[in-house]
């Protein structure tokens, strides 16, 4: 086997156990297994895995020189969402559709329900905006930047530094959501979460949700992440994406996060069982906070519109998941 001078971990940061394998400089793989919440042992179960396998004390610091690559999946956005403990959030909204989002698609899976229980939002508070643009690019009513900043103004005051801006038709007619964007900055917001961004497709519920989502989860990945990049320096640091891909961390949103630890043990599975000769499987994958269920029939799906209210929100690249909590 070919030899190797710098140190490879793949990383599994789950809600109960957050587990490793490591690839040494000499070509052998080594595994490690943590709770992933120890405070009294060290902050970060990632990081200590990191240590042990390297033969470090708790205070001694990862020597990143040594370290190639940190590829990631991690549950820190997903449990939040499933515990509703995300960034308290603001939506921005276009004037006349602020419980679009909640009255959304209408969908009613159990259509007999007397008692209908709909999805507890994630944002606290909705601002409406003066504004609209037309489905063709036509100004119909100017943006009231004074008014959107009075009342901007006045959420910030409560102590939300977390907006989802979400307007009608913004998704191809930027220009009031970069305004507003600009605005939410100079009044002093941390996380500001454009559906242009997060989400430019043409359905404003699915387009909201997802921007709420990115609003909503971002500020405790963000937080996360710069916790684990501080430790390892300029170390290729890389995380495992909804859809089954890894992105560079600095690229990582809470958007892209909900599904980042199920989607690496589908992607390990369907290439494991491809090396076998299997093109058909099930994937059951039982954590501590939630079960995955998958499967795979042979070949690639992409489903772009996928959301809270859609159909399947579970359909992914390349797989589709049920999550049981």
């Amino acid at each position: 086997m070919k030899q190797q001078s710098l140190w490879q971990f793949w990383i599994d940061r789950g809600g109960t156990f957050t587990d490793i394998v490591a690839y040494t400089p000499d070509g052998q793989y080594r595994t490690h297994k943590l709770l992933s919440e120890n405070p009294e042992r060290y902050k970060d179960a990632a990081l200590q895995g990191i240590r042990d396998l390297l033969g470090l004390a708790p205070d001694k610091a990862i020597p990143a020189a040594q370290i190639q690559s940190v590829k990631m999946g991690t549950t820190v956005a997903t449990n939040a969402l499933l515990e509703r403990a995300g960034t308290p959030t603001a939506l921005v909204i276009t004037k006349g559709f602020g419980d679009a989002l909640r009255i959304a698609y209408q969908n009613r899976p159990r259509l007999f329900d007397l008692d209908i229980k709909l999805p507890e939002l994630l944002y606290s508070s909705v601002i409406e905006v003066e504004e609209r643009i037309g489905a063709q690019g036509e100004l119909i009513k100017a943006l009231n930047e004074a008014a959107a900043r009075d009342d901007l103004s006045a959420i910030y005051q409560q102590g939300i530094r977390s907006i989802a801006i979400v307007l009608m038709h913004g998704y191809r007619f930027t220009t009031h959501e970069k305004r507003l964007a600009e605005i939410a900055a100079d009044i002093g917001f941390t996380q500001i979460s454009v559906s242009h961004e997060a989400s430019p497709l043409m359905k404003l519920v699915s387009r909201g949700d997802t921007t709420v989502v990115d609003a909503y989860l971002s500020p405790i990945l963000r937080h996360y992440i710069d916790q684990v990049a501080a430790e390892l320096g300029d170390t290729q640091l890389m995380f495992m994406q909804s859809n089954g891909g890894l992105v560079s961390a600095n690229s990582f949103q809470g958007k892209d996060s909900i599904l980042s630890g199920p989607a690496g043990g589908i992607v390990g599975a369907v290439k494991t069982c491809q090396a076998a000769g299997h093109n058909n499987i099930i994937g059951f994958d039982m954590g501590g906070t939630s079960t995955d269920v998958s499967h795979f029939n042979g070949e690639y799906e992409r489903t772009f519109n996928a959301g809270p209210h859609d159909a399947n929100p579970y359909s992914r690249r390349g797989w589709r998941l049920h999550s049981a909590f």
